[in-house]
């Protein structure tokens, strides 16, 4: 039986393990987490949640003060999935809330169902988590109120395309998406030569330098 996401906050960092706030899980089971492609959770299209390919959030929690993450996005549900990475491996520090705004996937996705996959590699090996989406044009208007970062969380961009150890099928090719976040409706921004600014409001940002930063 699947737990309610809302226990993970509750768990000793023995536990180790990362809950998918948004967009909503398939099912979290802190037993089959290790488990390819999606926790142990089966793949249904019973609730989806609309994604804007232009703009979107992904947010999550962790017991990791240390993990790598890797997101991408299928619209196929059968072997290999031929997944699409929405951005490089990002590596993460901090414990808690970990928020990214503003990733994108490429227009083509619009008008189809599919299944996005976060996973996070860290010391005890790869945890899996998928949420079932429909791609819609557009983008975000707004973060939704799962997007925070907790106080310290930092991370980067790496130039790996997948996680050690990953079970699930490597993807087919990268996706043109990225992040970057706003505050008060003012955008981030860095230099041409890639100089890294500092991001308000409790967000992270993807610069040209390959940094985020809160």
């Amino acid at each position: 039986m699947y737990k309610s996401l809302t226990l993970l906050a509750l768990l000793p960092s023995a536990f180790a393990h990362f809950v998918l706030n948004y967009p909503p899980s398939l099912g979290f089971n802190e037993d089959d987490e290790g488990t390819a492609p999606c926790g142990g959770a089966e793949i249904s299209f019973d609730n989806t949640t609309d994604i804007t390919v232009g703009s979107f959030s992904v947010a999550s929690r962790s017991t990791h003060p240390q993990a790598n993450w890797l997101f991408r996005v299928t619209t196929s549900t059968e072997e290999p999935y031929n997944w699409t990475n929405i951005l490089p491996v990002v590596s993460q520090s901090g414990l808690g809330d970990f928020c990214l705004p503003a990733l994108s996937v490429p227009a083509s996705f619009v008008g189809q169902q599919g299944i996005m996959q976060i996973t996070q590699g860290a010391v005890d090996g790869n945890l899996y988590q998928c949420a079932a989406v429909n791609f819609v044009e557009g983008s975000e208007s707004a973060v939704p109120s799962q997007c925070t970062n907790a106080t310290g969380i930092t991370a980067t961009l790496t130039t790996q395309s997948s996680l050690d150890g990953d079970s699930s099928t490597s993807a087919s090719a990268s996706a043109s998406g990225s992040a970057s976040a706003t505050s008060s409706g003012a955008a981030a921004s860095s230099s041409a030569a890639g100089a890294v600014r500092q991001v308000a409001g409790g967000l992270l940002a993807v610069l040209p330098a390959g940094l985020l930063l809160l």
